[in-house]
């Protein structure tokens, strides 16, 4: 997501075309063509500028919901219903060819990455192996972060952490929301939650600050991201 105002002009974006099957948008006001991932301009008038990035989630709507029961929900543009994607377009788009491939042993290129480009560097979370895990602490450009799955069991946030982080069972008892602890740090055993806040313990009212990520498919993001490093399970080591 990207704010429409650049140099103090609010621009206003339409779907231009399909580049390596990645959305290019073109502003009416300035003739400019951008890139869907990036926010930054390729052509035009603002060639290489970059749009500001708007922190966002990708949460259920049940999550969603039970932190935000008085929002709004943007509805259909009803005259054009029919055109909308069947709500199985993900499935489907599983087996649709790429255009670009960067094959790798045990990875596709639809494969669903978390990727997170900060601290000077990116890098790429398989997005099932983290829903697995539930909890992941690792590190970006020199920078300690973790990724925690939420209560609904598909959302993922990312922060940068002080200490190890650990995943508790509280988060799953009671009715489901952001505000109910997650995990514990190892460092003053406080318990924080998937907004990133303390609510118990020696931290208490202190929050973690948030990591943008963004989840693409695995030949998008190794494209644009041509240095990413993936993160994998540490390897096991068996006894002789």
């Amino acid at each position: 997501m990207w704010k429409r105002e650049i140099n103090g002009l609010r621009l206003t974006f339409h779907l231009a075309g399909i580049n390596n099957q990645n959305f290019i948008m073109r502003d009416e006001e300035t003739g400019t063509y951008w890139q869907q991932i990036s926010g930054r301009a390729i052509a035009g008038p603002l060639a290489g500028q970059t749009l500001q990035l708007v922190p966002s989630d990708e949460l259920s709507l049940a999550l969603w919901k039970s932190d935000h029961p008085e929002g709004s929900v943007l509805g259909d543009a009803t005259p054009y219903t029919a055109q909308y994607a069947a709500t199985d377009w993900d499935i489907k788009m599983q087996k649709t060819p790429t255009v670009l491939s960067y094959a790798e042993p045990g990875r596709s290129p639809r494969d669903l990455m978390l990727g997170v480009r900060a601290f000077g560097a990116a890098r790429a979370f398989p997005f099932d192996l983290i829903i697995q895990q539930k909890l992941v602490n690792d590190h970006v450009g020199g920078e300690s972060i973790l990724l925690v799955v939420g209560p609904d069991q598909q959302s993922v946030r990312a922060f940068r952490r002080p200490s190890e982080f650990y995943r508790t069972t509280a988060g799953n008892t009671g009715p489901m929301s952001s505000e109910q602890p997650l995990m514990m740090d190892a460092g003053t055993g406080s318990q924080w939650n998937f907004l990133g806040c303390a609510i118990d313990g020696k931290s208490k009212g202190a929050c973690l600050g948030r990591v943008e990520v963004i989840k693409d498919y695995w030949f998008d993001w190794r494209h644009y991201n041509p240095g990413t490093t993936v993160y994998s399970l540490p390897a096991v080591s068996k006894p002789k």
